[in-house]
């Protein structure tokens, strides 16, 4: 596609090439017509100026902010963890918790990957069930 302001000179040159002239309506009407077509095409160049700039200046910052992450993060590996870091450890410190038995106060440690709700799991301390179910009053039945 050739630039649109290349083909509205070219038009205008065949609207001159022709003789269309103020006198006639159609004359006013195709000369008008040129006019704002002209205008328009101005316009659009204009634009199409300002969106390179302003993407110029977007990858400019997109560039900058992947460095500043770089150096950032840079001493993380892709678990990010840093280098040194025991990852077995922080992994098990994250995969455990602590609960405290609704019956005595007793506070139960429990590993995340190896729990599960189904089983009955009662307190080491008093014995009760640490989870008790909406239908598990011991009182009533």
């Amino acid at each position: 596609m050739s630039n649109i302001n290349d083909r509205v000179a070219y038009l205008k040159g065949l609207a001159e090439g022709m003789k269309l002239s103020d006198e006639t309506n159609e004359g006013k009407l195709l000369l008008k017509m040129l006019d704002v077509l002209e205008n328009m095409a101005e316009e659009i160049t204009a634009l199409r100026s300002d969106y390179d700039e302003l993407d110029e200046y977007v990858e400019s910052i997109d560039d900058d902010l992947a460095d500043m992450e770089e150096y950032l993060f840079d001493d993380e590996d892709e678990d990010g963890y840093e280098d040194g870091d025991d990852e077995d450890e922080d992994e098990d410190d994250d995969q455990m918790v602590v609960y405290t038995c609704p019956h005595c106060g007793n506070e139960v440690t429990f590993e995340i990957d190896g729990f599960d709700f189904e089983e009955d799991n009662l307190c080491p301390n008093c014995g009760e069930p640490l989870f008790p179910t909406d239908g598990d009053d011991s009182d009533g039945e």
